[in-house]
């Protein structure tokens, strides 16, 4: 139930707004407090008047109001809420939301708020499928706004495929799977590796991989929105810092290593980086010239083990500790061996091959290792493998058990 909720719901200019009113009923229903924002264009589906009549509270409108600037601003529309609600959310205001637009209430409210959000697309299937909208929507999975839907099922336009907003109930069954989940990790710690590593040669090049690191942000994002007081140990990377997550940037796998022994104790490590497996002995003090001669020879030395130190980690050990294998052949079997060697508790395996385009990319196909055996995991975006991982780890850590 939503007893005492209280949910700003924002209805964006499509047909599917004639659904908004039913899902003000439906929460309200349920216990919770609406408050309803309206752009211009919903207006022309549904009235102001018919928001209002069903949740009990006046509906707002016009970013230039001054009385609803001088009784209730959009600075405090944005911050009361405890979930803003977009439904439906149009392929504009997806796009405007992602460019960080502030042209109408709605919009402005959004860029505004630091609260959760959940947004139900709704549009033509071609507009949906449009690389833009694609686009727009990875942006603000990766800032952690959530999604439900859209189904796939006739349209406006008397075609049919995927752009159809979600059913009300179905909303509200994401709004009350997130408030749920809200306290699964309520209490505990978490420290989550993410990116690459740099490992200096001379103080203009260094070894490095790959790594873009939205694996990892996206995990400990997911942490932090089940509860977990999460601190995120990053490599270079150009992923936005997650909202209330304490960010600790590092370069070379010896800080990342300082930064997590540093983090300790927590219940919950999630070593998501790419570290690199070795570093230069000796750095070159100066930038390395080309003479003509022979390429300098560089020796290098194995880094520290930043997975099995913290598996290993006396009197200090996390509660459950959980590692990544990146493997461009036999995937599951080199997991396993990797999870018996390094003790830690689980592994989750991804083939990174250049096919694949895990790296840098947003999908992920997911091979979770234990104790148990193997879990095949279908292919899901990064963002939905962090929120699946989460889950388990909550549900891992209530339940008591062995990990």
């Amino acid at each position: 139930m939503l007893h005492g909720r209280r949910i700003l719901l924002i209805i964006s200019g499509g047909i599917a707004a004639y659904k908004s009113l039913d899902l003000i009923r439906r929460l309200g229903e349920r216990g919770a407090s609406v408050r309803c924002i309206m752009t211009a264009a919903a207006q022309h589906f549904v009235t102001p008047m018919a928001a209002a009549a069903l949740s009990r509270q006046r509906v707002h409108t016009d970013l230039w109001s001054l009385t609803d600037e001088s009784e209730m601003g959009h600075l405090r529309l944005a911050q009361e809420a405890d979930l803003v609600v977009v439904a439906p959310a149009t392929a504009d205001l997806l796009a405007r939301m992602a460019m960080g637009l502030a042209d109408d209430l709605a919009a402005t409210a959004l860029l505004a708020t630091d609260r959760p959000i959940l947004v139900a697309p709704a549009m033509n299937h071609r507009m949906w499928a449009h690389p833009a909208t694609r686009a727009n929507v990875a942006t603000l999975e990766a800032r952690g706004v959530r999604r439900v839907g859209p189904d796939v099922g006739e349209l406006a336009e008397r075609e049919s495929g995927p752009g159809r907003m979600a059913e009300p109930l179905d909303i509200v069954a994401s709004v009350e799977e997130f408030f749920a989940a809200g306290a699964l990790l309520e209490g505990r710690r978490a420290l989550v590796t993410s990116g690459p590593t740099r490992e200096p040669i001379d103080p203009v090049r260094y070894i490095s991989n790959h790594s873009s690191g939205k694996q990892g942000h996206a995990i400990a994002a997911a942490l932090a929105a089940l509860g977990a007081e999460t601190v995120l140990v990053s490599g270079p990377t150009q992923e936005p810092d997650p909202k209330g997550v304490h960010v600790v940037r590092v370069e070379t796998a010896r800080d990342m290593l300082a930064a997590c022994e540093a983090a300790l104790p927590v219940e919950i490590a999630v070593c998501a980086a790419a570290v690199a497996d070795w570093r230069v002995a000796i750095e070159a003090g100066q930038k390395l010239k080309k003479d003509g001669g022979a390429a300098p020879s560089l020796k290098l030395v194995e880094n520290p083990d930043i997975l099995a130190t913290l598996a290993k980690a006396q009197g200090r050990r996390p509660r459950l500790v959980v590692g990544f294998a990146a493997e461009t052949e036999n995937v599951v079997a080199h997991a396993q061996a990797k999870r018996a060697r390094k003790g830690c508790d689980w592994i989750l395996a991804n083939d990174v091959s250049p096919a694949t385009g895990t790296f840098g990319g947003d999908r992920n196909r997911i091979h979770l290792v234990d104790a148990g055996g193997v879990e095949d995991w279908p292919l899901l975006s990064k963002r939905e493998v962090a929120e699946r991982l989460a889950r388990r780890i909550g549900e891992q850590l209530r339940g008591g058990g062995p990990a």
